[in-house]
């Protein structure tokens, strides 16, 4: 049995594509932090498992999703992303076989204002995704969450994508809250900054996804992703800096 776990707020333009790629899953539960559109009633189409909860952080609700399930196996996926055909039929078939992996990383192609990113910091994304039920769970940070798993992993190549940025006022707003939430982590654990810090750390960013990573070769889009996320770690650090000196 294959339980999904999808966490949502406002997702509405998103969210019947990620629900629509998982139907054939025996269970989906949706954890819902107050949408304001018309989410939850998508949901509720496609499942009768939506609640609507307060939100305590990308992990903890994450792991409240988790505590909920029942399957031997767990598909986590955001409210923007989607299997493909091709990854969907993997995992009914893989869940079914026994298997010496108790988790597995599904490889992520993501887009950037309407553009699927080939290169630079967003190729070769892997995330795991996919596990056996008690095997793993979510580390409780506010964002970034990393799926701690015991056990071996092993790699799906078959790709689910990830509307990650529409457009540049999503991008915009994104870049304001991650930066945000960074930084408070950072600074929870001790780390300092500073403006020649954060604009090394900026620079080395862009370089790395535009050059080394030959971010270039997605043309216009591959400039403003590094751009954008070079912008984004100038931020996250300056912000750092002002709530290290508090």
């Amino acid at each position: 049995m294959l339980s999904v776990i999808i966490i949502t707020k406002n997702a509405g333009i998103s969210i019947k594509s990620c629900l629509e790629s998982v139907k054939f899953a025996e269970e989906i539960i949706v954890l819902d932090s107050g949408s304001t559109d018309d989410t939850v009633a998508i949901c509720q189409t496609y499942t009768d498992k939506v609640y609507v909860t307060d939100w305590p952080g990308y992990g903890k609700q994450k792991n409240r999703a988790l505590a909920m399930a029942k399957g031997d196996w767990v598909l986590s996926l955001d409210a923007d992303e989607y299997l493909s055909s091709e990854l969907a039929q993997t995992i009914r078939e893989l869940i079914q076989k026994p298997s010496e992996y108790v988790a597995y990383a599904l490889h992520r192609r993501s887009s950037f204002c309407g553009k699927f990113i080939k290169y630079g910091d967003w190729s070769n994304d892997y995330c795991l995704r996919l596990f056996k039920r008690g095997h793993a769970q979510f580390e409780e940070i506010a964002l970034h969450e990393r799926l701690l798993v015991e056990g071996k992993t092993a790699k799906i190549k078959h790709k689910f994508y990830h509307d990650s940025y529409p457009n540049l006022a999503s991008m915009l707003a994104k870049m304001n809250s991650y930066s945000s939430l960074s930084a408070e982590i950072l600074a929870e654990k001790g780390k300092r900054s500073s403006i020649s810090h954060a604009l090394y750390r900026a620079l080395w960013r862009f370089i790395r996804g535009y050059f080394f990573r030959l971010g270039f070769l997605d043309g216009k889009a591959g400039f403003l992703l590094a751009l954008s996320t070079a912008e984004a770690t100038f931020y996250r650090y300056v912000k750092l800096m002002y709530l290290s000196s508090k």
